[in-house]
């Protein structure tokens, strides 16, 4: 049965796609190119058929998921490989099309490539919208840059004791003036470059708040849930969600841990053991939204008026787990800085260490949901 198997690789890209097949132990051979476009696909499937015996993959890329949820509707077993763990040859200087679908073909034929975890349509649509969000976030910090430090070019500061960006500090910012024209229009061009970004980001909350409520009801619960912990507000447990997906296809909370890139960098070789800084080589939204929740377990456990609001609704389990949060990472934080770790790195450590409740609150909400 094994050597009816016929193994697919494919190199997408915008306007075309590269084809390669493996059959049995036979070699590789490279079936041409064919447009990125639904007919040509279906067509390809067609020549290559029966379908049950059609192993497809291609690697995760701008392309997105498209491909992988046309090619399941056609019958046809797919995977999304991570592009950064294909096996790459330490001398090959040669690049094609052609050769990269022979080298899919092959290296999948080999169970050498590592699979990602695609979401369905409407998980991708949520995540959309979050990460449109994000993007709304960075732009609003490069326009609030482009004139905090037009401000300070020209020497015009805010009174002391003002902080950025409060009513105060715009109510003086109504006031600067400056002699020339230019630098009049240059001042009302960036201050409403912050106005709206402030109004985008405001705009992508509120649609962020309708789709998580016409979102499925075992992920809405799952979101609810992670609102228990301190630190992870709406947006925070939405981003979590959005990108992890089913926190139960971890087994272990460790393995979370490093798909956020929040575990050391090591090299070791022999009796010598050598641990450095963390990875950074897991998803880049999750290692950001787990260092800004981090930084609330600097305070002392309670709960505040907030916190016991989000956590209405929710299993008394999630808030014991939600509780030890609080308890065991305040504890992490200041036993680490009072052996003077520099407090970014200390929150480094909290923020691994919220992965392992983020995990138990996700795999119980998860678990809770699919009771009957």
């Amino acid at each position: 049965m094994g050597k009816c198997i016929r193994y697919v690789g494919l190199d997408v890209h915008a306007d075309t796609i590269a084809v390669a097949v493996a059959e049995g132990r036979a070699e590789v051979r490279s079936l041409g190119t064919i447009r990125n476009r639904p007919g040509a696909v279906q067509k390809l499937v067609k020549g290559l058929e029966p379908r049950p015996t059609l192993r497809v993959c291609y690697e995760a890329g701008p392309t997105g998921y498209a491909l992988y949820w046309q090619l399941v509707a056609l019958g046809v077993k797919c995977e999304v490989v991570a592009p950064t763990l294909v096996p790459v040859k330490a001398g090959d200087r040669v690049k094609t099309d052609r050769r990269d679908a022979v080298k899919l073909a092959r290296s999948y034929r080999a169970r050498d490539l590592t699979p990602v975890w695609v979401p369905n349509a409407a998980h991708e649509a949520l995540r959309d919208i979050v990460r449109a969000r994000e993007a709304a976030k960075k732009d609003e910090l490069r326009a609030k840059h482009r004139l905090s430090k037009f401000l300070l070019r020209n020497a015009r500061r805010p009174p002391e004791g003002t902080k950025a960006w409060t009513g105060r500090y715009w109510s003086w910012l109504s006031t600067v003036r400056f002699d020339y024209a230019a630098q009049e229009a240059t001042l009302l061009d960036y201050r409403t470059e912050v106005q709206r970004a402030a109004d985008r980001i405001d705009r992508l909350e509120k649609a962020i708040d309708a789709a998580v409520q016409e979102a499925p009801a075992h992920m809405k619960a799952v979101i609810e849930a992670l609102q228990a912990l301190r630190g992870v507000a709406k947006i925070t447990a939405t981003t979590l969600v959005t990108e992890v997906g089913n926190f139960s296809r971890f087994p272990r909370a460790k393995q979370l841990m490093g798909y956020g890139g929040l575990v050391p960098s090591e090299h070791s070789s022999g009796k010598t053991k050598r641990q450095g800084a963390i990875t950074k080589t897991g998803n880049a939204h999750i290692r950001r939204v787990l260092l800004e929740a981090a930084w609330s377990y600097q305070h002392r456990p309670k709960l505040g008026g907030k916190l016991k609001q989000r956590q209405k609704g929710v299993s008394e389990e999630i808030k014991e787990i939600s509780w030890k949060a609080q308890h065991r990472l305040h504890s992490r934080y200041w036993r680490l800085t009072s052996k003077a770790k520099v407090p970014g790195k200390a929150i480094t450590a909290v923020a691994r260490e919220l992965v392992g409740f983020i995990w138990a609150v996700g795999v119980q909400a998860e678990r809770e949901a699919a009771a009957p």
